[in-house]
């Protein structure tokens, strides 16, 4: 093997690192919100702390690819694609951290709810429906970003408009609840604050879907002119 070609097998080395690294992390994102729905639907807040625990492991994931990163530009200077999947990987675990964050308020307002007496689940299942719809989300995003397919992204930035559509009626459903029964009021915006950071979710995974269009295609679709919107 020639200098050239050591030197290519340990980029492509690198690179395999690095996704690798986003796949594990995601991993973790999704354990943790799976986590925080079904501590929802049981009203078991054993599982909280751990919840907590496992999203500290995320962000020092998320600063190790960071750093990862940065080197890797530096040292290999890589062109063309090669830089759109560095530059994308970082935006992708930007957002997979602030899933992961929006899982820890899910679990930390599912405790609140619990201590005050209440069961989250009595409220309805509309907020564990949009919340499984969430987390299949991010798993076909991340499953988009393994195969390189932009074609499953953008069956994923579509399913956003569902999940939107979801959190708006569970928001009426909750404002209508604490209108009759202000006795409600405290639990349901807990309920509201949890269904806010299940929509947060749903768009995270819209987002990593985006990066992988971008990472394929070249393409950065994120922010469409308000014609195509229309």
């Amino acid at each position: 093997m020639n200098e050239t070609q050591h030197l290519s097998s340990q980029f492509e080395g690198d690179l395999n690192h690095l996704r690798t690294s986003v796949l594990q992390m995601g991993g973790l994102v999704e354990t943790q919100i799976a986590a925080a729905i079904a501590a929802y639907s049981s009203g078991e807040v054993g599982s909280v702390k751990q919840i907590v625990e496992t999203d500290r492991m995320v962000n020092d994931i998320e600063k190790a690819i960071d750093d990862d990163c940065a080197h890797l530009i530096a040292r290999r200077q890589p062109a063309a694609s090669d830089l759109r999947l560095v530059f994308g990987i970082s935006k992708i675990v930007t957002d997979l951290e602030r899933a992961g964050d929006e899982a820890k308020k899910i679990a930390k307002g599912v405790r609140r709810i619990c201590e005050a007496g209440q069961m989250p689940a009595q409220y309805g299942t509309g907020v564990r429906h949009i919340a499984e719809a969430a987390l299949g989300m991010l798993r076909q995003a991340l499953d988009a970003f393994a195969r390189v397919d932009a074609g499953l992204a953008q069956k994923v930035i579509l399913a956003d408009v569902d999940v939107d559509t979801e959190f708006k009626s569970i928001m009426r459903q909750l404002i209508t609840h604490m209108m009759e029964d202000p006795r409600a009021i405290t639990t349901s915006i807990d309920i509201i604050w949890i269904a806010r950071a299940v929509e947060r979710i749903g768009d995270h995974a819209k987002n990593v879907a985006e990066h992988v269009v971008y990472i394929v295609e070249g393409r950065d679709i994120r922010h469409p002119p308000k014609e195509a919107q229309a």
